[in-house]
């Protein structure tokens, strides 16, 4: 059941959400999500029920003490709202908790229910893949759709991939069944360094949320957590022969691929956000946001998200 009592008329919601497990790649999205609800000081308003979607045999509860009295904390997936103030300011509506094991229609169908409540405008989740991409060089980030008209308008990619998905692509596809306008953004992270934290991929998925939806992100310590991360994988590098010149090859295929976008458009895009960036964003009256949704009707979703 849906209960929303204590959360006040939101403006402008965007829904950000990020699962860990499959889709999260050296815990970049997870992570990112975190961040905001850190920074902004999220309020947690909903949790789904731990025993309606995960094998506990796959995901554990944890144990812990407070103040001498045992607790058990359930994986789930939890709900928070922050507001970003600001001239406009505007509300996240943050999703973070970890693949479900089980039941993923009913388990997007719920998350649908609170976007319609909460009169969301937009869903963007964010993901984390293993590539081969180099460290040394900037985290890619793609930005896809399954809305022609929305990859158009917010110059994103119309997904064409098929294959194997997890809940981020099982989500996005409910959402477009569900005329909720949804975006998501993954990040790719270089396969031989894999293991979390990845702070560099945590901060070009925030960095390409900010531009995706104009506001205006504090970064805290992530910049300088993302320069030693660097600095750390490149001492391990130099330490191997072998993944030396591993790396020098990506480095090398990856230059020669972009080389055709180094154009002065792709300079003169590249640099308008940077100036976003420092600026505090663009003016509200340049904003672009998708339409509002339609209400869903009383049809029956429960089988539109299949693949």
């Amino acid at each position: 059941m849906i209960e929303l009592e204590g959360v006040p008329e939101l403006i402008d919601p965007v829904m950000v959400a990020a699962f860990e497990g499959w889709n999260d790649a050296g815990d970049a999205a997870s992570t990112a999500v975190a961040h905001l609800d850190r920074e902004w000081k999220g309020e947690v308003f909903a949790a789904l029920d731990a025993e309606d979607y995960y094998d506990f045999q796959v995901n554990r509860p944890t144990v812990w003490m407070d103040a001498g009295v045992r607790k058990i904390t359930w994986p789930t997936t939890r709900l928070s709202v922050v507001r970003v103030g600001g001239d406009k300011p505007r509300d996240l509506v943050l999703v973070r908790g970890i693949e479900p094991s089980m039941r993923w229609r009913s388990f997007c169908n719920e998350l649908l229910g609170f976007a319609h409540e909460l009169g969301v405008e937009l869903v963007v989740i964010l993901g984390a893949l293993l590539g081969d991409t180099p460290h040394t060089r900037p985290v890619p980030i793609s930005g896809t759709t399954s809305d022609p008209d929305l990859a158009r308008r917010m110059d994103l990619e119309e997904t064409k991939y098929e294959g194997p998905t997890g809940i981020v692509g099982v989500l996005q596809e409910a959402c477009t069944h569900a005329g909720v306008p949804a975006v998501s953004l993954w990040a790719a992270v270089p396969h031989y360094v894999s293991q979390p934290p990845n702070p560099k991929a945590t901060l070009a998925l925030l960095n390409r949320l900010e531009d995706l939806i104009d506001v205006r992100i504090p970064l805290g310590e992530l910049p300088e957590d993302a320069r030693a991360w660097q600095v750390g994988v490149d001492q391990l590098a130099a330490e191997d022969s072998e993944v030396a010149e591993y790396v020098q090859t990506l480095e090398e295929a990856r230059d020669t691929a972009e080389l055709p976008e180094a154009s002065g458009e792709a300079i003169a895009r590249e640099f308008e956000r940077y100036l976003r960036r420092r600026d505090g964003g663009p003016s509200p009256e340049d904003r672009t946001r998708p339409p509002m949704p339609p209400k869903p009707g009383n049809k029956d979703d429960e089988d539109s998200s299949d693949d």
